[in-house]
C-alpha cells in the first residue's frame, strides 16, 4: 500500500496510526501542501485524489481511497485485529461522536486551506487567524473533555477511533500554542497513547518528509 501523506496533516496522522496499529506495511508518498503552491494541487495528484487533499491510500490492487475516517473504517473492516470500534452499538456511537467532533467540526475550520483562505482572500492577519484557530479547538475540546474517561484511553483499555483522531488534534493544538491545561482527560489520553509504538512512529517528526 502507498499512503499519500503530509507529515503535519492531522488527517494523514490518523491513518498512519491505524496502519501501524494493524501492523500493515505501507510506503509513504510525501505530498507537500505548502511548497510551490502545494503538490496536492498538481494535475498528477488530482488524478490520484480528485479532492486534492491528503491522505489518499493506494491499495495493492490499484484502488485509491480517500477521506481519513473512511480509510480507517475500511482498514478496520478488512483487517479487524485489533478492533478500533467497540463491539456494542452504544459504544461505537460514543467513539464516533468524539471522532466526528474532531474530524467534522474542528478540523475543517482549522485546516491549511481554510486558514489560507482567511489570510489570502479575507485579509485576516496572523493574530486574528490564531484567535480563530484557538476558538474552534476550544469549542471542540470543551465538548470532548467530559465525554471521555481515561482508562487509559478515551474509552477504556482499548484504543479506538476516538484516540486516533484526538492525538493528532492535540498535536496541532500544541503546535499552534493553544492552551490545553483545562483539559486533563484529553491530556491524559494523549500521554497514554504516545507510549504506544504505533502512535510514536506516526508522529509528524518521525515522518520521512518532516522538516
Amino acid at each position: 500500500m502507498k499512503l499519500y501523506s503530509y507529515f503535519r496533516s492531522s488527517a494523514a496522522y490518523r491513518v498512519r496510526i491505524a496502519l501501524n496499529l494493524k501492523g500493515l506495511p505501507y510506503d509513504v508518498v510525501p505530498v507537500h501542501l505548502l511548497k510551490d503552491g502545494g503538490a496536492h494541487r498538481t494535475a498528477e495528484y488530482r488524478r490520484t485524489n480528485p479532492q486534492m487533499r491528503v491522505p489518499a491510500l493506494a491499495l495493492d490492487g490499484g484502488d485509491v481511497l480517500m477521506q481519513s475516517l473512511a480509510l480507517i473504517e475500511y482498514l478496520n473492516e478488512v483487517y479487524p485485529d485489533p478492533p478500533l470500534l467497540p463491539p456494542d452499538a452504544m459504544g461505537r456511537a460514543r467513539v464516533r461522536a468524539v471522532a466526528q467532533i474532531i474530524a467534522c467540526d474542528i478540523h475543517p475550520l482549522n485546516n491549511s486551506g481554510t486558514l489560507a483562505y482567511l489570510r489570502n482572500v479575507m485579509g485576516q492577519d496572523t493574530p486574528a487567524i490564531k484567535t480563530w484557530y484557538a476558538h474552534w479547538v476550544r469549542e471542540g475540546f470543551d465538548a470532548i473533555e467530559p465525554m471521555i474517561r481515561p482508562g487509559p484511553y478515551a474509552f477504556g483499555a482499548q484504543v479506538t477511533l476516538a484516540d486516533l483522531c484526538l492525538v493528532p488534534q492535540v498535536y496541532n493544538a500544541r503546535r499552534l500554542r493553544v492552551p490545553i491545561e483545562d483539559y486533563p482527560n484529553i491530556v491524559a489520553v494523549e500521554s497514554a497513547c504516545l507510549k504506544l509504538a504505533a502512535f510514536d512512529h506516526a508522529r509528524p517528526e518521525n515522518q520521512p518528509d518532516a522538516e
